[in-house]
């Protein structure tokens, strides 16, 4: 009966460009199959192949064909042709707003004048209209009050209550004067900036509308997990070895067997649940084992130990690890 192999794991780079190339090509299905062509009352949008594109898998070498895809979105008769009207309104408002603007160099240049004295003399006049003989008779009235009061002119109680009257006489006036500029400054100011809002007026109304993206489904690419893929493969390789070391334990493993089996794998890092249970007549530690690689509970030395003993009963396998020969390590047949 033949020695029983592990099988082969498969390439990490095959697998990877198996998985990447499955990932593009359902990529591209989706996307034809998620954009379909669309025929509406307004016109019609249409995905069209129109290239391609190469892209080389860095990891695998393997290169890979991509679409390009056209989205066209045709208006119908009556929507192109109101959008060819609103087109050339826009334009020639672009126009007039530019040659209205070669006005602003010279305008803005020069310097705002708030004032308007027209305004002002007007709102005065009309204002002093009817504000005049409002005071007038104020005073009229003031002065009969202070002499029904017995309060003569020229008196201190009179003086002072002329005087009263004076400045709210004065306080009058200064209102009426103070909205009279502050009228004058917001019509000049209305006048400064009529032209710069027309001109603004016709820019905003000629504004280029930019085109919008009609719903374009992409699909994205997977990204191919090459470093889980190449992991995967080491602990592959790695559990087809311990299978290889575990068939030489089953046949080189046993203490006191037989004289074929007096070379045992006794590597301390082929080992697991390592327990010192006791020594040997020389003194050399004996220790309870499992083979990492499986089996039952076994007995024996750990060659680390023996090789400091007894090197010459120490011997280096093809797989790397230490076996001992019980015969040197227990001076058997000595």
């Amino acid at each position: 009966m033949g020695k029983p192999k592990a099988p082969t794991p498969p390439d990490p780079k095959e697998t990877s460009a198996a998985s990447t190339g499955t990932n593009i090509s359902t990529a591209i299905a989706n996307s034809w199959l998620n954009n379909a062509n669309q025929v509406t009352p307004d016109g019609t949008i249409t995905y069209t192949k129109t290239g391609e594109e190469k892209v080389t898998d860095p990891y695998t070498g393997k290169t890979y064909t991509i679409p390009k895809t056209t989205v066209t979105t045709q208006l119908s008769a009556a929507q192109q042709a109101i959008k060819d009207q609103t087109d050339k309104a826009q334009l020639n408002l672009g126009t007039l707003a530019n040659n209205q603007s070669s006005f602003l160099n010279d305008y803005m240049a020069k310097p705002f004048d708030g004032s308007n004295e027209a305004v002002e003399s007007r709102l005065l006049e009309l204002g002093r209209k009817r504000l005049d003989p409002l005071i007038a008779q104020q005073n009229d009235a003031l002065q009969t009050r202070l002499a029904n009061q017995g309060i003569m002119q020229g008196s201190a109680a009179y003086d002072r209550a002329m005087a009263q009257q004076g400045q709210t006489t004065n306080d009058a006036y200064n209102q009426l004067l103070l909205t009279g500029r502050g009228q004058a400054f917001s019509e000049a100011q209305a006048v400064r900036n009529q032209p710069i809002n027309e001109i603004t007026a016709l820019l905003s109304g000629s504004q280029v509308a930019a085109p919008q993206a009609q719903g374009y489904n992409g699909s994205t690419i997977p990204t191919t997990d090459n470093a889980g893929l190449i992991n995967e493969n080491y602990n592959q390789r790695m559990n087809a070895y311990n299978q290889q070391v575990a068939q030489s334990g089953s046949l080189l493993g046993g203490l006191f067997g037989g004289v074929g089996k007096l070379l045992t794998l006794s590597d301390k890092r082929a080992k697991t649940g390592i327990e010192k249970v006791g020594k040997t007549n020389d003194g050399q530690p004996i220790y309870a084992y499992r083979y990492k690689a499986g089996g039952p509970m076994q007995l024996g030395l750990m060659a680390q130990d023996v090789e400091k003993e007894h090197p010459d009963a120490v011997f280096d396998t093809p797989h790397g690890f230490k076996a001992v020969d019980y015969r040197k390590a227990l001076a058997l047949g000595a």
